[in-house]
């Protein structure tokens, strides 16, 4: 497994060991020694799966209270996943980075907590799969409009067309008005 540190070095992307011939391939989406050894002691509470259709763009997503940790990857399709800063303490505050991940790649990105999340859907559709370090609490959930111009977050549209978003994506609100973490 290759572990390498984005822009904001607490956001991973995490390539794993794949194993494949003429049948098939097999890989660990999760490793508890690996991932400890990488200095990542995580502990999943549950885990999450979304289909959307090309277009949707989901996000961005945290809670305010009981902030997640995920781990996201995508097992068919691909999307352009995106993790933006939301600590106040830290130098990279309101920044973002992102990744594209797909079947082909099988990468995975791990969103500390402290941080919001979305991704955008590239293809036909997408089975997105995430393990989270908390529980989902809809009462702490957050969210900041997808194309805050303060964020700047350079989404891959397809040609010609707006994203479909859920309508409380597209109610989101500023960065400048988000709750964020000390």
């Amino acid at each position: 497994m290759i572990i390498e540190k984005l822009r904001i070095p607490e956001v991973l992307l995490i390539t794993p060991t794949v194993f494949g011939d003429t049948r098939g391939f097999f890989m660990e989406s999760w490793n508890q020694r690996q991932f400890s050894d990488a200095g990542l002691n995580l502990s999943f509470v549950q885990d999450n799966h979304s289909r959307s259709q090309q277009g949707v763009l989901r996000g961005l997503h945290y809670q305010i209270h009981q902030p997640q940790g995920k781990l996201v990857r995508v097992v068919s399709g691909a999307v352009f996943d995106v993790a933006v800063d939301l600590r106040r303490s830290s130098a990279t505050l309101g920044q973002w980075v992102g990744a594209t991940l797909s079947e082909e790649n099988q990468q995975m990105l791990w969103v500390p907590p402290g941080f919001a999340h979305g991704f955008y859907v590239l293809s036909n559709s997408a089975d997105f799969l995430y393990k989270t370090t908390e529980f989902y609490a809809p009462e702490a959930e957050r969210c900041i409009v997808w194309n805050d111009p303060d964020i700047g977050i350079d989404w891959p549209l397809l040609t010609n067309s707006k994203p479909q978003l859920a309508s409380k994506d597209a109610a989101g609100c500023s960065f400048a008005q988000a709750e964020t973490y000390s």
